[in-house]
């Protein structure tokens, strides 16, 4: 139910960024790197192609929990079961989200949604791969309330659509009566913010009474800067997922004892070891001196980019409703290309030493099995096609790899540097003194 409704809703998400993008240069406003946007875009697509594993079991546990243990069942047809259930989606939602900020290993997860130093609608799609396997936890008393799962999965899908439109800097303030009310732009500018009085402060998803309610609210005054306290300052959307559970796996030596060990989880992400020094403090920045990780890329890549974008958005789209019907190995070969596809966007942004090798290989793959397509070879694995289709897909392929080259061709034979030209992809903790991430 929720993919679906997530699948319609694609298009209104494209269509709504490019009346941003649109808006704010009329405005003069610098709202959208390309590198980061994509990067945001691809960070959500990992999130979907991960979801299609995951989705049916964790609403089949939800749906377990139901008809198994509630003692008893809300009729969907009352409109106070629906009202009930969207009041108590959102506010077991803050719960999530508050603990997501103050639980280390849960932040691990979550922290992929706040990586962007930019503020606008394509990082409301920056979402991270095992969000929803963080959350199901605290939305299972819902089961036992006898909250239908339809009812439940609908009342979720409608607070996450909800809380695409807060993610712009173009809407300053909407009236004082939904401002006290609602989640709105200015309120979530605050959330997304590192400035340390906005540090975990926002949490709601539709009703930001819960914040007031509960100690955590605080109302948007100085300029916003965003991201987090120590920067990915990577553009490899896989990595993004995993880059904070290697920091916390590092500060693991350092432990003195079980204690220190599950505090390294458990607590705050500002936790360190004694040997390090205790738990950091958050430096304060100013938006007009903070320098945002942009490094420049090789002539070519945004067209080149910009038509594979389309290509796994289309696919992605199309491939959610259909994953319940696939063999799961078939399924599996899929989301491999998919998440091998964003991959190879990350290299080619930072010109990573891996990139020819992978992007190559992964051409090649994907000609093979597209010709393998149209020989027949899937015949009841995969939907049926015309096999002229195929052999046209395998031959956009070749020819994609040959734009590749092409691109690549001023590199000379030395291959792609480590690094872009004046960019730094290391992750420095100096408040800590733990060791530095690097992003492969």
């Amino acid at each position: 139910m929720e993919a679906r409704i997530i699948a319609l809703a694609v298009p209104m998400f494209f269509g709504l960024i490019a009346l941003e993008l649109w808006w704010s240069k009329r405005r003069g406003v610098s709202a959208y790197r390309f590198a980061d946007a994509v990067t945001d875009l691809a960070c959500g697509i990992g999130s979907r192609v991960f979801h299609l594993f995951d989705a049916a079991l964790l609403i089949g546990l939800y749906a377990l929990v139901f008809e198994s243990l509630a003692p008893m069942t809300l009729p969907t047809d009352a409109p106070l079961t629906w009202v009930f259930a969207f009041v108590a989606v959102d506010f077991l939602y803050y719960w999530w989200h508050r603990s997501s900020h103050n639980v280390n290993a849960l932040w691990a997860v979550h922290v992929v949604h706040h990586h962007s130093e930019d503020y606008n609608l394509a990082v409301a799609l920056r979402q991270a791969m095992f969000s929803q396997a963080t959350s199901l936890a605290f939305y299972l008393p819902l089961a036992l309330l006898g909250v239908p799962t339809a009812v439940f999965a609908t009342c979720q899908a409608i607070n996450t659509l909800y809380q695409f439109w807060i993610h712009t800097e173009l809407v300053l303030k909407l009236p004082a009566p939904l401002e006290a009310v609602l989640n709105t732009p200015s309120h979530h500018r605050v959330h997304h913010g590192i400035n340390p009085r906005y540090l975990d402060r926002n949490h709601a998803g539709v009703f930001i009474v819960w914040d007031k309610l509960f100690g955590t609210f605080e109302p948007e005054g100085e300029p916003v800067v965003y991201g987090v306290v120590t920067p990915l300052r990577s553009l490899n959307s896989l990595w993004a997922n995993f880059e904070h559970f290697v920091t916390i796996v590092r500060l693991l030596p350092h432990a003195r004892g079980v204690g220190e060990w599950l505090r390294c989880w458990l607590d705050t992400p500002a936790y360190r070891p004694a040997a390090l020094g205790g738990p950091k403090s958050a430096p304060e920045v100013e938006r007009a001196r903070f320098v945002k990780y942009d490094p420049p890329l090789l002539p070519g890549v945004r067209p080149y980019v910009a038509v594979w974008f389309v290509v796994v958005s289309v696919a992605v789209t199309l491939l959610m409703p259909l994953a319940p019907t696939l063999w799961p190995p078939v399924l599996g070969i899929l989301a491999a290309l998919l998440l091998w596809t964003l991959l190879g966007w990350g290299g080619l942004f930072e010109r990573k030493p891996w990139l020819a090798a992978s992007e190559f290989a992964r051409h090649a793959v994907l000609a093979l099995l597209l010709l393998a397509h149209a020989a027949g070879l899937f015949e009841g694995l995969l939907p049926s096609a015309p096999a002229a289709l195929s052999l046209a897909f395998a031959a956009a392929t070749a020819g994609s790899a040959l734009w590749l080259h092409r691109l690549l061709q001023p590199l000379g034979p030395g291959g792609v540097d480590a690094r872009a030209p004046g960019a730094d992809s290391g992750i420095a903790d100096p408040a800590s003194h733990a060791p530095g991430v690097v992003a492969p």
